[in-house]
């Protein structure tokens, strides 16, 4: 991928992890309402416990994808690889994203799955164009990463 698809990719990964992270609060939100409305229970579970169980969780995995989107958006602007904390954040994501869109044929359909597969693709693309060992040589030169013959 060429250096000027890098940017454009990342940004996109990056605003497509913000909106998953705001819909997974607000499903997690809705979640949590209609368990507290309809006191349900779930093997002698108090409801309440339930619901706030469901918008804490609801809240961290939108707080890590967040933060991810971040990640992303750090390396679009910087234009170049994500760091020690980015690169291990950002394959965590996309570990999960193949999890969840495994997980989504079977009990959602295949739109979601389709949806998931292409987070996933925005969250790999950056992590392969930026690959250091890439974009430099392996004398440290520039060039494409193909062992330097004499």
């Amino acid at each position: 991928m060429g250096a000027v698809a890098r940017r454009p990719v990342a940004w996109v990964g990056a605003i497509a992890l913000w909106a998953e992270a705001v819909g997974i609060v607000l499903l997690n939100w809705f979640l949590g309402l209609v368990v507290d409305k309809q006191d349900m229970s779930m093997g002698g579970l108090d409801p309440h416990a339930m619901s706030v169980g469901a918008w804490v969780a609801g809240g961290l995995f939108g707080l890590y994808l967040a933060v991810c989107g971040l990640a992303l958006a750090r390396t679009a602007v910087r234009d170049r690889a994500p760091g020690r904390f980015g690169k291990p954040l950002l394959i965590s994501a996309a570990v999960v994203h193949g999890l969840l869109g495994a997980f989504a044929v079977g009990l959602v359909g295949w739109l979601a799955f389709v949806f998931m597969m292409v987070v996933l693709g925005l969250i790999v693309l950056p992590l392969v164009a930026y690959d250091r060992r890439a974009a430099a040589g392996v004398d440290g030169t520039p060039g494409n990463g193909a062992p330097q013959t004499a």
